[in-house]
């Protein structure tokens, strides 16, 4: 097994340098930096973790917190997964993923038994718990959503508000006067996740400077049975008010769901109801009828997360002291994608 003795050889530079290329703690030069990854390549060098972790008192590990079951949507949750793990790689860190259930004691554990560097904080509670545990860190945390009482933390989300209101006005372009928002499953609800009230209020916002009229149909179980039943109150309002009448799921796992829900009320999605879709890019293509959606754009925020988080691990180690973030919100802007569920009705003649 080599050493890093045996790549400062073969690199001809120092030991201290070799350490100083795998900690990013002083700047290298490029060429020097090339020599020392080309004999690390070549004996295909591994450090020890553990003899890393003493000499610098780092583990490089990040740690996710999220719950699996209950609210988390499986599919939703693989491209924030991936691409945090991407960039972690990338910095060479590796990813614990822990648990969300243990609340706040599963981030004293985290840090008083130093088992991570840092933590990405998921499924944001609007009053989290958690939050007041925060201050009390040695460790960095980013929080993936924005709770209620955000000074002093570290933010990066979605603009749910600004994802409402882009659903409400694609609604308003096919001419309905009427907007029934189908929300959230009933676990996310109940624990008042942070992205449920933000989102109703872009949608409250943008209904109130478009004079529309709005229904909220929640809580909706994910299931073909709870979808079956939300399109079936709005049916019921009668033809007259389902013909101006505009659909917005914000519930992910929901949306194929209601769409079958419609067809089985003889209704197309698009032509005879049009529906817009909160969701990624990939799920609202992969769907039938394609979904016109707001993106949610996970991996935007996964990066932004990640970028963040590096640099509060640098001006601890004091690399880039300077450069200290702000605790502050950074929200990414979602887009609007128009496809054949509201294409279909704007291409229609505008209701009477």
């Amino acid at each position: 097994m080599f050493t890093s003795r045996d790549v400062a050889r073969l690199a001809g530079v120092s030991q201290s340098t070799v350490s100083y290329v795998l900690s990013g703690k002083r700047t290298i030069s490029p060429r020097t930096r090339e020599r020392v990854q080309a004999a690390i390549e070549q004996l295909t060098y591994q450090p020890n973790a553990g003899a890393r972790a003493l000499a610098s008192r780092r583990t490089r590990v990040i740690a996710i917190v999220v719950a699996f079951g209950g609210t988390a949507d499986g599919a939703g949750l693989l491209p924030f997964l991936e691409t945090i793990t991407q960039c972690a790689r990338e910095r060479d860190h590796d990813v614990l993923l822990v648990a969300a259930q243990e609340g706040a004691d599963a981030l004293t554990r985290l840090d008083g038994r130093s088992q991570c560097d840092a933590v990405v904080l998921m499924e944001i509670e609007a009053e989290d718990e958690r939050i007041a545990a925060i201050s009390g860190l040695r460790i960095p945390v980013i929080l993936i959503g924005v709770p209620n009482a955000s000074d002093r933390l570290h933010c990066v989300d979605v603009d749910f508000e600004e994802a409402g209101r882009l659903a409400v006005r694609e609604v308003a372009e096919t001419g309905r006067r009427r907007v029934a928002v189908i929300g959230y499953p009933p676990e996310a609800v109940r624990r008042d996740l942070n992205y449920v009230a933000r989102f109703q209020r872009g949608v409250d916002q943008a209904v109130a400077e478009a004079r529309l009229d709005c229904e909220l149909i929640a809580p909706v179980p994910a299931t073909r049975a709870g979808a079956r039943d939300a399109v079936a109150r709005v049916v019921s309002a009668g033809e007259r008010a389902l013909r101006e009448t505009g659909l917005i799921v914000p519930n992910t796992a929901a949306i194929q769901e209601v769409l079958r829900g419609l067809r089985a009320h003889g209704l197309a999605p698009g032509r005879d109801v049009p529906v817009v879709g909160v969701c990624t890019d990939a799920a609202a293509e992969a769907m039938e009828p394609a979904v016109s959606n707001v993106s949610l754009e996970p991996r935007d925020v996964s990066r932004r997360a990640m970028r963040t988080l590096f640099a509060l691990l640098e001006n601890e180690q004091g690399t880039h002291a300077g450069d200290r973030p702000r605790a502050r919100v950074q929200l990414v802007t979602p887009r609007l994608t128009r496809r054949e569920t509201t294409a279909e009705a704007l291409d229609a003649p505008a209701v009477q």
